[in-house]
């Protein structure tokens, strides 16, 4: 997989992790341990997240 592409997917994953967060109502330490690990990952790529949080 290439690197652009791998991009692509982690910030598709991102934001859909993003919108279940949105939708659930209580706190769950699973999603925010993930959601965290994703966005450390991204980072590390070099993909700005700041536009992505809902």
């Amino acid at each position: 997989m290439a690197t652009e592409e791998m991009k692509v997917n982690l910030i598709e994953f991102y934001s859909t992790l993003q919108r279940i967060k949105q939708s659930i109502k209580e706190p769950n330490g699973v999603l925010e341990y993930e959601i965290k690990t994703l966005a450390a990952k991204l980072s590390a790529l070099g993909v700005n997240i700041e536009n992505l949080n809902l």
